[in-house]
């Protein structure tokens, strides 16, 4: 090589590296939106559907004495159908006290299970008997029976229909002048229709979905009327601290809503105490 030539050469050699430039550095892709999301995402339940949680905005009195199978609230007070045969009765309560304010008792032979208020007509369900009663609202005298094939269980109306329940996983829609089944829906665990939810309890219908407590747990379902679907799982876990044990069945039960001032009320059978919640997603 012509030894001449070599800082020629050099310098051609730096100006093509410098035109040619470093290689660029590949960048590591951030992480997608959902990935960050999830971390703040609400709770599920293994089949997806959000689950709430609650807390408790005010506490009232209840009487240990209601083993309680259904519950409404209208114009500022409780209506309360409490069951046990030889116990059953239907009553009126004041929400601050807790005070039974009017009662009327069930034949011993009936075991009072939902209610339901529609049209001034107040609806009460019975266990096994395959009959219910209908009393007037403002003076609880009765004034008519129906009758139903199966269970009766959980109790409430959308407006037009009554909506019962029967310990199955079905839910059906009664006329409320013949008391036929106009239509009914299914529900079942995550939406799963291998997985029947049974033992559906006391009903409540709130903002058009129905709320529903499952007999034995701590849970709070939300179904789609129209389909059956599950909306969601409320978790009602420690709403009543220091509950024995041994009260098997002094269970959560019974759920009213207070559409007017949006105040949602739960209760359980036999229980002390009758609270007012507000529902928040669980993290």
């Amino acid at each position: 090589m012509n030894t001449k030539m070599m800082p020629w050469l050099l310098m051609l050699m730096s100006l093509l590296v410098s035109c040619r430039g470093e290689p660029t550095p590949v960048a590591t892709p951030a992480a997608p939106p959902a990935a960050e999301s999830k971390k703040n995402a609400p709770a599920t339940t293994p089949g997806g559907l959000p689950i709430w949680t609650y807390e408790v905005v005010n506490t009232y009195p209840h009487d240990t004495s209601a083993y309680t199978q259904g519950l409404v609230w209208h114009d500022g007070f409780l209506y309360e159908s409490a069951g046990q045969y030889g116990r059953s009765s239907l009553r009126k309560v004041e929400l601050e006290t807790g005070k039974v304010l009017r009662r009327t008792e069930v034949p011993a032979e009936y075991f009072a299970e939902g209610l339901a208020l529609l049209k001034g007509s107040l609806f009460q369900l019975t266990w096994q008997e395959h009959k219910g009663f209908v009393y007037d609202l403002n003076t609880f005298n009765k004034t008519g029976e129906f009758t139903y094939e199966g269970e009766g269980w959980g109790l409430t109306q959308d407006g037009k229909s009554l909506i019962l329940s029967d310990g199955s996983n079905q839910l059906r829609f009664l006329d409320p002048q013949t008391f036929k089944v106009e239509r009914a829906i299914n529900v079942y665990e995550d939406n799963d229709s291998s997985r029947p939810l049974r033992e559906i309890n006391e009903l409540e219908y709130i903002r058009g979905e129905i709320y529903a407590n499952v007999w034995q747990t701590d849970e709070i379902i939300r179904i789609d009327p129209k389909t059956g679907k599950l909306l969601g799982v409320i978790d009602m876990s420690g709403i009543l601290p220091g509950k024995r044990v041994d009260e098997v069945d002094d269970v959560l039960n019974g759920i009213a809503f207070d559409e007017k001032n949006q105040r949602l009320f739960v209760t359980g059978k036999r229980w002390p105490k009758l609270f007012e919640i507000r529902l928040k997603e669980r993290k």
